[in-house]
């Protein structure tokens, strides 16, 4: 019998659904868990000795897996744990501390199998630092970038620079205000933004040049299969971040150029990644330029824009299919 697959993601998460639904149509055996159903319908009991590695039970009310059988995981942005109505704060966060150690260790203790992306390697390439310096290292072409909380060093690059400057967020770009989930979109910089930088002193921003751009790129890699897309911008926002305004965009399938190509292997390989979804930015004279690689980035609605089959990649990739 074939091994079963591991799927850890959100419930609701209806690529994934897209992804489960081609394995099971393929017959491959489907294990999906969320960790957000720990410990209230997902329970374990996996144990280890001398005589074998850690062996046991995963257990949903419908399924039941050995993480010891699994071939693959496709492991793709889970909820939180979720405990017990009842608990005051300490004991949730001591709960917490105690489910992300059991549970998390036991799932990262699974080095033996396939994953699409380990969770460990997704975690350090969440980092644009180091995506950047990765890049640059590979052959990549990557903007001018400053990372600072020193207003006199934003001014310094802007005049070292001699054009026009962006500024983006580091980490992820969306946060709760007021109930609200709001996002922060990379903007371009004004002579007045510069004349007025408060607030920077608060914490990290990044800054990098603006590069002039005949479109954007999305370009998918799951395993040894590369998606590139080009993005076209309808309206002046977006231009300046195509996320502002997704119903001005048009999208084309398009080729990834071999000396990108190689230099995305290259990232992908030194991240440990068997899936991301990269933003380049193409100029004028048909350059591309890095900007960055998302280990967990949507996939779906450029798949559907364009037709290319990133869903059956995943799954190719989980299978071993595209090896």
């Amino acid at each position: 019998m074939e091994s079963p697959i591991l799927v850890i993601a959100a419930r609701d998460d209806w690529p994934t659904d897209r992804v489960v639904k081609i394995l099971t149509e393929r017959g491959a055996r489907v294990f999906r868990m969320d960790t957000a159903d720990f410990p209230q319908s997902l329970e374990m009991a996996v144990r280890i000795d001398q005589a074998a590695t850690w062996r046991g039970e995963l257990s949903t009310r419908s399924r039941t897996v050995d993480p010891a059988d699994v071939a693959a995981v496709y492991y793709r942005a889970p909820g939180a744990f979720v405990f017990p109505e009842g608990m005051n704060g300490p004991e949730r966060r001591f709960a917490g501390a105690q489910a992300r150690a059991g549970l998390g260790g036991i799932l990262t203790a699974m080095d033996r199998c396939r994953w699409v992306s380990h969770p460990a390697a997704m975690a350090r390439a969440e980092y644009k630092p180091v995506q950047l310096a990765v890049a640059r290292e590979v052959g990549l072409r990557i903007a001018p970038t400053l990372i600072t909380n020193r207003p006199d060093a934003v001014r310094e690059f802007a005049a070292e620079v001699g054009g026009p400057i962006v500024s983006k967020p580091i980490a992820s770009p969306v946060f709760i205000e007021g109930d609200q989930l709001k996002t922060v979109y990379s903007r371009r910089l004004s002579e007045e933004d510069l004349a007025d930088l408060t607030g920077i002193d608060t914490t990290a921003h990044l800054f990098q040049a603006w590069a002039d751009k005949a479109h954007e790129i999305r370009l998918t890699v799951a395993g040894d299969q590369m998606f590139a897309a080009e993005v076209h911008a309808g309206s002046e926002a977006a231009y300046e971040d195509w996320r502002t305004d997704y119903a001005s965009l048009t999208y084309k399938a398009t080729d990834t150029p071999p000396d990108v190509a190689t230099g995305v292997r290259r990232l992908l390989d030194r991240l440990q990644l068997r899936f991301a979804a990269l933003d380049f930015v193409v100029s004028p004279a048909g350059q591309w330029t890095f900007l960055e690689a998302n280990p967990c980035g949507q996939w779906d609605w450029i798949a559907h824009a364009t037709g290319q089959p990133i869903a059956e990649a995943i799954a190719d990739e989980l299978q071993g299919a595209a090896a």
